[in-house]
């Protein structure tokens, strides 16, 4: 990967475009080796949902992230970020149990063959890899939507931050390419990017009361899974299992993605907001608190998060849901053990994980026990060698993790997907961001499968965590609706 010096003028000048990758395919020609270059442009700001809605098409691959203001214990952190990645101009997918191990290998030999040009010094600017992990490594053979592991270096990226924008074309480069064919793509696609409409286009039909919703195990399954969790948890067979509930929600007319997801824009400010394609014309979109990991300049952090109360109908109800979480033995037992694990994980990769005060994240309906947690990282260890070691944590799986997963097989009657699985993207310097894919929904055209789960620990209670999973449902619920 090489970096060369600013050329702001490649996309106000066609000719010049056109002659500056014609001095690459001559080198790709000499060297007989394919060349991926990208170029970084900055702009004024643009909103990349809207650049997802306008841009993307069902048969591409495309991830959106949005990491949103954050409120913790009152203070509210306005630290707003979103991405778009659409197309693909390199990809990866594969299943098994070396899926980290192949995607880190696969964004390194990848980089290797990259160029990276214009305004490279500005932040987001260069290559960023999309991400996606389903929650098992070995997919059943009726989980078919995603691979195990899914990557790919888009053909446009667009980065908003700090109402700044960073719009990034990736253009691969061989002998054969028809370079006339791709400077007009480039031109043309930066063209609509400069003219796009800046609004998000509203559905055209309301069919919310014509929806439909079933469950896709009873819930008088869930409960007895509960049930027999708990005994097996008196038994010593686990210390804590985390065990999800689906609903299927069907409509007459397709569901609209990115409607559900400024839907939930409104309703969860608070979450990670995401929506990424197979490239088949199915969508996973989700709204989750839950960040898994992040990695800038060498400095990780990652959260516990478990442990959760509803939040109160009024200030002094809310007080006093806040004050019993903070003090619970159950809850506060569940929270231990996500912490626990963590720094377990991350002090057998070298590292020294620090931990701040425990704190109390509030959400619109929902609030959890969180504590953050930092460290510094080593140049020779990769973002995705510690999503590697996290996922899953016991926040999403339980503990131990092998027999808990095991066991979530057993207990669940249908494929997690993507459900509670490290989605996110990874730059060309090592920098990047995991979201937990929970408060989440496969959509594939006029039918929705919404996901979510409770932690089961000793002093659980099956009807609590059946209320707290459909209390959890409720943010993807309104926003489909």
């Amino acid at each position: 990967m090489t970096v060369t010096p600013r050329c702001n003028y490649l996309f106000q000048n066609r000719r010049e475009l056109h002659q500056f990758l014609s001095d690459y395919q001559q080198t790709v020609r000499i060297n007989n080796q394919p060349q991926i270059v990208s170029i970084a442009i900055k702009h004024e700001f643009i909103d990349p949902l809207v650049v997802l809605q306008q841009f993307a098409k069902s048969n591409q691959l495309h991830l959106y992230i949005e990491k949103q203001a954050i409120q913790m214990d009152g203070y509210c952190s306005d630290d707003r970020m979103a991405m778009v990645g659409i197309g693909a101009v390199a990809q990866l997918t594969i299943d098994g149990g070396n899926r980290f191990v192949a995607a880190k290998q696969f964004v390194q030999s990848t980089l290797a063959q990259t160029v990276i040009c214009g305004d490279s010094h500005l932040p987001f600017a260069g290559p960023h890899f999309c991400c996606s992990f389903t929650f098992f490594d070995q997919n059943s053979p009726q989980d078919s939507a995603f691979p195990a592991a899914t990557v790919f270096l888009p053909k446009w990226q667009i980065f908003s931050y700090q109402q700044r924008c960073m719009v990034v074309a990736n253009v691969l480069i061989q002998a054969a390419t028809n370079l006339e064919r791709i400077v007009t793509d480039l031109w043309q696609s930066w063209q609509a990017i400069q003219a796009i409409h800046y609004e998000l286009t509203p559905p055209a039909v309301d069919h919310r009361l014509l929806l439909r919703t079933y469950d896709v195990a009873d819930r008088a399954q869930f409960k007895r899974s509960v049930r027999s969790a708990l005994a097996s948890i008196q038994q010593n067979v686990f210390r804590k299992i985390v065990l999800a509930h689906a609903v299927d929600v069907v409509s007459p007319l397709p569901f609209d993605p990115i409607a559900s997801l400024q839907n939930l824009r409104q309703f969860y400010p608070g979450c990670y907001l995401f929506l990424t394609s197979n490239g088949k014309g199915q969508q996973f979109i989700g709204a989750s608190p839950e960040r898994l990991v992040s990695l800038r300049n060498g400095q990780l952090e990652t959260d516990a998060l478990a442990g959760s109360a509803p939040r109160g109908k009024t200030t002094s109800d809310d007080i006093h849901l806040a004050n019993r979480l903070r003090s619970s033995v159950k809850e506060l037992h569940e929270h231990r053990l996500v912490s626990q694990f963590i720094c377990q994980q991350l002090a057998q990769l070298g590292l020294d994980p620090q931990l701040l005060p425990l704190r109390l994240l509030q959400l619109s309906n929902i609030q959890h026990l969180q504590t953050l947690i930092h460290a510094a990282v080593p140049s020779d260890i990769h973002l995705l060698d510690v999503v590697a070691a996290l996922h899953p944590t016991p926040a999403v799986a339980g503990m131990p993790r092998p027999i808990a997963c095991d066991s979530i097989r057993r207990y669940e009657g249908f494929a997690r997907s993507l459900y509670a699985a490290p989605i996110g993207w990874v730059d060309h310097r090592g920098n990047g961001e995991f979201a937990v894919g929970i408060r989440s929904a496969l959509i594939d055209g006029r039918i929705a499968r919404l996901y979510a789960g409770a932690g089961i620990v000793a002093g659980s209670d099956p009807d609590r965590e059946l209320a707290e999973v459909q209390l959890k449902l409720q943010a993807l619920l309104q926003a489909l609706m």
